[in-house]
C-alpha cells in the first residue's frame, strides 16, 4: 500500500510510504520495518557540518544495531539545499555519508510530500508554535512499528537523539 498526496491521512506508518531515492529509485519505506530511523531535512548550506558530520558518527555505531537514517534535502529555507540530486550526492559523500539519501523534496505547504505531511500531524511530530518545519535538519525519531516517538528541532544536534535510541533499539 502506497499513501499517496491525497490519502495520506489514512496511512498508519512510514512503511506506507514511498519516496525516490537519491538516484532517483522509488524506494518503499516498507524496507525499514523492524528499523529505528531518523528521518531529517537536509542542506549542504547553513549547520551543515555539525548536522552531517554526527549524523555519519551516528550511523557508524547504530547502524549494526538496526539505526536507519533517512536524509531528505530541502531547499525551503534560506535557499540552502539549492543544488540537483547529483551534487547533493557528491556534498554528502564529502562527509562520508553512507545512510540513506533521498531526491530533493518540500516539507511544507501544498506540495510537501505526504511522508512529511503524515509525521507532522502524528501526536508525537507535532511541533511547537505550530506543525510546520522551521529549518532544515528537523528530526524524527521513528519506532520500529513506522511510529513518530519524537521530534527534535533543527537547533538540537543530532547527538541529542542518542540518549533517545536505547528503549526502541
Amino acid at each position: 500500500m502506497c499513501a499517496q498526496p491525497s490519502d495520506w491521512q489514512t496511512a498508519k506508518s512510514i512503511y506506507e510510504f514511498h519516496a525516490l531515492d537519491i538516484d532517483g529509485n522509488d524506494v518503499s519505506l516498507e524496507k525499514y520495518r523492524d528499523h529505528v530511523c531518523i528521518i531529517t531535512n537536509v542542506a549542504s548550506k547553513g549547520k551543515t557540518g555539525v548536522n552531517y558530520t554526527q549524523f555519519v558518527e551516528l550511523y557508524s555505531r547504530y547502524a549494526e544495531k538496526g539505526l536507519r537514517i533517512l536524509a531528505f534535502p530541502c531547499n525551503q529555507f534560506g535557499k540552502q539545499e539549492p543544488g540537483t540530486n547529483e551534487e547533493i550526492k557528491a556534498f554528502a559523500a564529502g562527509y562520508g555519508v553512507t545512510f540513506d539519501m533521498f531526491g530533493k523534496i518540500e516539507v511544507n505547504g501544498d506540495g510537501a510530500h505526504p511522508l512529511w505531511k503524515w509525521m507532522k500531524s502524528q501526536p508525537k511530530g507535532r511541533g511547537s508554535l505550530g506543525n510546520a518545519i522551521k529549518w532544515n535538519f528537523t528530526k524524527f525519531l521513528i519506532n520500529k512499528e513506522g511510529q513518530v516517538v519524537k521530534r527534535y528541532s533543527p537547533m538540537d544536534d543530532p547527538q541529542v537523539i542518542e540518549k533517545d535510541l536505547p528503549p526502541y533499539m
